[in-house]
C-alpha cells in the first residue's frame, strides 16, 4: 500500500503564530502528532508519505501515487479539508478520515470512504484486518477509551523537522474535570490514561536521534490530571534522561490551576525542563466559574496562583472567556485588570462557544439558542449560540479587552510584569544560534523602526537589558508574539 497522509491547512489564528514564525524562518508551530502516531500503527511494509499543508503544497503526483489518503482534522481546518476532498475525488485513492472533526461530525462528509473515529488504538486494528480480507466497512467507532500502553512511538522521521518551531509529544489523555463548554471529556473521557515512563523516554530518544534540539510541547489536555503517576514515574524519568543528554529540550504543556497548590510538583517540572504551561483561567468572575462547573478555579486567589507558578519557573499563558449567561458589562474591565496584573502575556481571550456533545451545547439546544455552526477558532468574534447579553454590547466589550491588552504599551508592561516574577531553572546551556540572532535583528527593523509602537519597543528593550538581561531571549520572543497577536486582531499598524 502507498499511504499519503495529508494534514489540512490552518487559517490565520491566534495559536498559528504565522506572523511570529517569519522572524525565525519557520513555517508552522508544531507537526501533526495524530497523523504520525497513526502512521506508526500501519503495517511496516507499507510506503508512507506525509504532506502537511501548513509547510508545503499537495502535488498531483502525490495523489496519483497514493492507494489511500489518510486525513485528520480539527474544526478550524474545515475549509482546507473541503479543498483536499475536492481534489482527491479526481483520483483513484480512497480517503480514510479520523480526528476530532470527523469523530464529532462524520455525517457531514458522505464523500469519505472510511472513518477511523475516536481513538485509533481501538478502531484502527479492525479496519486493517477487514482491509486485508476485502471487507472494510465505512465507519469504525467505539465508546471505549484506549489503553495508552498500546500507543507506538510516532513516526517522527516523516517530518521535515527544520520547518517547525517545536515538536509535539503526548503523555496522557483525558481530564478529571467537567467544564460545561469543554469538548475534551466528550472525546477522551474523565479517566486520565497515561503512557509508561519507558514510552515517554523512547519518544524523547526518537526526537534526539533525529537531531531535534529545542522546544517540545507536551500536548496533554491536563498534564497533571494524574499527579501521582506524573510525580512518581514520568517526571523522574524525564529529569534523568534530560540530565544524561545535557538538557536538549525545553518543555511546555497544559495544566489546571491547582498546579500552584503543589510546590514539589512545580519544582519537579522545572527540574525536568518545563518552562511554560497553558492554563484555562476563563474568568475572574466567581459566579461564571460556578455556573460552568469550573470547580478547580473556584474559591482561590487566581492572581496569587499564577504568580506562584511563574516564580517556580514556568511562564503561564492563559485562556479567557466572555459571554457566560451570568456575565455583566463589568466583566470586560475585570478581565483586562486581571490579565494585566497577572503577567499572563499570551492571554487568549475568546467569546464563549458550545462545541458539539458538551453540556453547554445540550443546554443551548434545549433552550433553542443554537445559531451558526462553530468555527473552531477561539478568537474570530463569533459565537454559535445567542448570548443573554446584548450582542452589540458583548462584541464591543470583547473588542475593548483586545485593545486594552494587546496595544503596545499594555502588552510590553505585561511582559515586564512576567519577567519580574519569572525564575526559570538554570539547566543546560542557553546557546544563541544564528536563527535567534537573525530573528532579533528582524525585530529591530520591524518593531523598532517600521511599526507603530516603536518607542515602546525601544523602552522595553532598554528595560530588559538593564533589569533582566538573563531573560533577554524570553523577552524578545514575547515581543515577537505580540506582533503576531496585534496582526491577527488588526491592531498592528505602520
Amino acid at each position: 500500500m502507498n499511504i499519503l497522509m495529508v494534514y489540512p491547512k490552518y487559517p490565520d489564528t491566534y495559536w498559528g503564530y504565522k506572523h511570529a514564525l517569519k522572524f525565525i524562518s519557520k513555517k508552522a508551530p508544531g507537526p501533526p502528532l495524530g497523523l504520525i502516531t497513526v502512521s506508526a500503527m500501519l503495517p511496516q511494509g507499507w510506503q508512507k508519505k506525509l504532506v502537511d499543508l501548513n509547510i508545503e503544497t499537495l502535488e498531483d503526483k502525490d495523489l496519483e501515487w497514493a492507494d489511500y489518503i489518510f486525513l485528520s482534522s480539527m474544526y478550524v481546518q474545515k475549509e482546507s479539508v473541503n479543498e483536499i476532498l475536492n481534489r482527491s475525488k479526481k483520483y483513484a485513492a480512497k480517503v480514510v478520515a479520523g480526528g476530532p472533526l470527523f469523530t464529532q461530525d462524520y455525517a457531514s462528509y458522505p464523500q469519505i470512504d472510511h472513518f477511523i473515529l475516536n481513538e485509533a488504538e481501538i478502531t484502527m486494528p479492525p479496519f486493517l484486518n477487514d482491509l486485508r480480507t476485502g471487507q472494510a466497512k465505512r465507519i469504525y467507532q467505539t465508546g471505549d477509551y484506549a489503553d495508552m500502553s498500546l500507543t507506538p512511538v510516532p513516526d517522527y522521521h516523516l517530518l521535515k523537522l527544520r520547518d517547525y518551531a517545536f515538536m509535539n509529544m503526548q503523555v496522557s489523555r483525558g481530564c478529571p474535570y467537567d467544564c460545561d463548554f469543554c469538548e475534551i471529556t466528550a472525546l477522551l473521557g474523565h479517566k486520565v490514561r497515561m503512557k509508561s515512563k519507558e514510552q515517554v523516554v523512547n519518544e524523547l530518544e526518537a526526537l534526539y536521534k533525529l537531531n531535534w534540539r529545542g522546544p517540545v510541547s507536551v500536548v496533554d489536555d491536563n498534564f497533571i490530571g494524574n499527579k501521582k503517576v506524573v510525580k512518581n514515574s514520568i517526571l523522574p524519568a524525564m529529569t534523568e534522561w534530560m540530565a544524561v543528554h545535557h538538557y536538549p529540550f525545553k518543555f511546555n504543556t497544559q495544566t489546571s490551576i491547582n498546579l500552584a497548590d503543589d510546590a514539589q510538583l512545580l519544582n519537579m517540572m522545572r527540574q525536568a525542563g518545563f518552562n511554560a504551561t497553558f492554563i484555562g483561567i476563563e474568568t475572574p468572575a466567581e459566579e461564571s466559574l460556578h455556573s460552568c462547573h469550573k470547580v478547580q478555579n473556584e474559591n482561590r486567589d487566581l492572581l496569587e496562583n499564577v504568580k506562584q507558578i511563574q516564580e517556580a519557573g514556568l511562564q503561564v499563558s492563559g485562556g479567557f472567556i466572555v459571554g457566560f449567561d451570568s456575565d455583566t458589562p463589568s466583566v470586560f474591565q475585570r478581565q483586562v485588570d486581571f490579565i494585566q496584573k497577572s503577567g499572563i502575556v499570551s492571554a487568549m481571550v475568546g467569546l464563549l462557544n458550545a462545541p458539539k456533545n458538551t453540556r453547554l451545547y445540550q443546554q443551548m439546544e434545549k433552550e433553542n439558542r443554537l445559531a451558526e455552526d462553530i468555527t473552531g477558532s477561539n478568537t474570530d468574534f463569533t459565537m454559535n449560540f445567542k448570548p443573554k447579553m446584548d450582542n452589540h454590547e458583548l462584541l464591543e466589550g470583547y473588542r475593548h479587552i483586545i485593545r486594552s491588552i494587546y496595544e503596545e504599551k499594555p502588552y510590553y508592561k505585561r511582559i515586564r510584569k512576567l519577567l519580574m516574577n519569572y525564575r526559570p531553572a538554570k539547566t543546560g546551556k542557553n546557546e544563541i544560534d544564528f536563527v535567534s540572532i537573525k530573528g532579533f535583528l528582524k525585530t529591530i527593523f520591524v518593531l523598532g523602526v517600521f511599526k507603530k509602537g516603536r518607542f515602546e519597543y525601544w523602552k522595553f528593550l532598554a528595560w530588559t537589558i538593564f533589569k533582566k538581561p538573563q531573560l533577554f531571549v524570553d523577552a524578545i520572543t514575547l515581543a515577537v508574539c505580540g506582533y503576531h497577536y496585534r496582526t491577527i486582531y488588526g491592531l498592528q499598524k505602520t
